[in-house]
């Protein structure tokens, strides 16, 4: 199980980053729990493969997704 989420959980983390961006550049409102839910899979793989330098990063974009989240909810209308 370690083996697969080490070596092809980054193909599955480099789609969804890539259709977040998506997602967020069209101002749709799921993009940014679409971003928290890959931050929780990049979670997985850090710890997995002990890459710890990836953690204040993770910890970052939790915060930002979540903050933009709670944002765009509250106050945008042109969001769909």
């Amino acid at each position: 199980m370690n083996y697969a989420i080490a070596n092809y959980l980054p193909y599955v983390l480099s789609a969804i980053t890539i259709w977040m961006t998506l997602l967020a550049g069209n101002l749709h409102r799921k993009a940014w729990l679409v971003g928290l839910l890959n931050q929780a899979l990049w979670l997985l793989w850090i710890l997995t493969t002990a890459s710890w330098g990836f953690i204040p990063l993770n910890i970052a974009l939790w915060i930002v997704y979540a903050r933009n989240h709670f944002r765009w909810a509250r106050s945008a209308p042109g969001v769909r």
